[in-house]
C-alpha cells in the first residue's frame, strides 16, 4: 500500500540515494568538460565523489549492534561528510576556474566549443544542482551521525 505524498517522511537511509545522485551528477559534469580542463580537474573531483559513496555504503552495511560497530559506523559517516565537504570545495574551485572562460570549458559531442551563453547556463545549472544536493547530503549525514551518537549513549 502506498503512503500519501504529504504523509511521507525522509528515509533514514536517504543519505545513500543522495550520495549516488551527487556521484552521478558530478561525473556527468566532469565528462562534459573540454579535454584541457578535464585533464586537470576531473580525477581528484571524481575520486572525492566516489569516496562519499564508499563511506556511506560501508556505514550502512554495519548494523550498530554493539559499541564497536556503532563507532565504526559513525567513523564511516564522518569520513563521508569530510569527503563531501572536500568535494564542495573542489567543485567551487571548478566553478571559479570555469567561470573565467566558460566557452572554453565545454565541448559538444562533436568536439566543438559550446557557445558562451550556453556554457554559462550549463555551469550555473551545475553549480545550483550540485550545491543543493551537497547541502541536502550534509544535513542527512549530520542527522545520521547524531542518530548513531544517540544509539551509543543508550
Amino acid at each position: 500500500m502506498s503512503v500519501l505524498k504529504q504523509k511521507r517522511t525522509t528515509s533514514k537511509a536517504e543519505f545513500i540515494n543522495t550520495a549516488n545522485q551527487i556521484y552521478v551528477e558530478t561525473l556527468n559534469f566532469l565528462t562534459r568538460l573540454s579535454a584541457r580542463y578535464s585533464r586537470l580537474l576531473a580525477e581528484p573531483v571524481a575520486k572525492l565523489a566516489g569516496e562519499i559513496i564508499d563511506h556511506v555504503e560501508k556505514a550502512n552495511s554495519i548494523f550498530p549492534s554493539d559499541i564497536q560497530r556503532v563507532e565504526m559506523r559513525k567513523a564511516h559517516l564522518l569520513e563521508a561528510r569530510a569527503s563531501l565537504m572536500a568535494l564542495d570545495v573542489r567543485l567551487t574551485h571548478c566553478y571559479l576556474i570555469c567561470n573565467q572562460n566558460p566557452e572554453g570549458c565545454f565541448t559538444t559531442a562533436a568536439g566543438k566549443p559550446v557557445k558562451p551563453k550556453d556554457a554559462e547556463e550549463k555551469l550555473d545549472k551545475m553549480a545550483q544542482s550540485l550545491g543543493e544536493l551537497i547541502d541536502k547530503e550534509n544535513e542527512l549525514l549530520k542527522g545520521a551521525i547524531k542518530s548513531v551518537g544517540q544509539r551509543l549513549k543508550s
